[in-house]
């Protein structure tokens, strides 16, 4: 599997099953798209901003709410395989994406797997094991969890830095100089410290990749 960024934002999501693993998900593409859940009924679980919709589908009508909802993604997540099975061959045959969500080892085609993810806007990384272990996943997201503290801002700074330098060094020199920024552990010092003055950590920093200290 190819990992790849998606942007849902305007799209719509269905989710078929209303228990926990359904909620979670919703939970996680209510962030951006436009969530409907479809079930019977629901958990006593948080579905984040997703509407939820009573309805008790079978193999047989499934494909029809594929057809009225017009998803980009597809979530089988059901307690019931016949039903998750209907879903995910509606969306393979109209070409949309699908995750089976209580599935795990060797994955179909046009399947997705849902990572388990570490955030600090506009920074995301994303951990997976190609749906074979989600406790890994889940280990390993709270091992990294600590590295990737703080590089949401560090990709503000280096961003409006870029743009700076763009106008005042040759391409090679920026890189070198953007480079340098990242993993001077003084500049995240600095970012974790309201005391400290960032910007002269980071001409710092840049004088000695130019070698001009004025």
């Amino acid at each position: 599997m190819i990992p790849l960024l998606h942007d849902f934002t305007g799209e719509t999501v269905l989710v078929v099953g209303g228990g926990s693993v359904g909620a979670r998900k919703a939970r996680r593409f209510a962030r951006e798209a436009d969530v409907l859940v479809l079930s019977p009924s629901f958990a006593d679980a948080d579905f984040g901003s997703a509407q939820r919709v009573r309805a008790d589908p079978d193999p047989e009508s499934v494909a029809a709410w594929v057809d009225r909802t017009d998803p980009v993604l597809v979530v089988a997540a059901t307690d019931d395989e016949a039903v998750n099975d209907a879903a995910v061959a509606a969306a393979r045959e109209r070409g949309i994406l699908h995750n089976h969500a209580n599935r795990t080892g060797d994955r179909d085609p046009d399947s997705v797997v849902v990572p388990a993810t570490i955030r600090d806007d506009p920074v995301v990384v994303a951990v997976a094991t190609g749906g074979r272990s989600p406790a890994l996943s889940a280990a390993l997201r709270e091992r990294l969890e600590p590295v990737v503290a703080g590089a949401g801002e560090m990709a503000t700074l280096t961003a409006d830095l870029r743009a700076e330098l763009k106008e005042r060094m040759p391409p090679e020199t920026r890189r070198e100089a953007l480079r340098a920024v990242v993993r001077d552990d003084s500049v995240w010092k600095a970012l974790d410290s309201p005391s400290t003055n960032v910007q002269l950590r980071v001409s710092d920093v840049l004088s000695d990749v130019t070698g001009d200290s004025s």
